[in-house]
């Protein structure tokens, strides 16, 4: 019964300009449509919505996101390292036990996106 359905996840945003912005410009997304307080951007099949959340404290911002990578890992966290994307501490590239590799970044709100890949 849920098996033709699409994720898409909502995640707040401080400054929906700021998130837009880092969007398109470090990660490649392009903007789908944008409205006073309400941001959806795409890259590829990814689809991202933002609500404008002023209030939120992004040190205590637990929001995360997994995103599978069908191959090319490697590359992707390549590019990603030197376009302006935020690198997270302890996100660098690595496999996990569980049989993935795995780097992740942060937005400017502190979302966490990982990105994995079946090795």
């Amino acid at each position: 019964m849920l098996a033709n359905l699409q994720v898409i996840p909502r995640l707040p945003a401080i400054n929906l300009e700021e998130t837009q912005s880092y969007f398109e410009n470090a990660l490649g997304f392009t903007l789908i449509s944008r409205y006073p307080e309400y941001l959806i951007m795409k890259s590829g099949s990814t689809e991202l919505h933002f609500f404008e959340f002023k209030e939120l404290d992004p040190l205590i911002n637990y929001s995360m996101i997994y995103i599978r990578v069908p191959s090319g890992i490697e590359k992707l966290y390549e590019e990603l390292r030197t376009s302006g994307a935020i690198m997270h501490p302890n996100g660098r590239l690595e496999s996990k036990p569980w049989g993935l590799k795995e780097f992740a970044i942060l937005d400017p709100n502190h979302t966490l996106l990982t990105f994995g890949q079946l090795i």
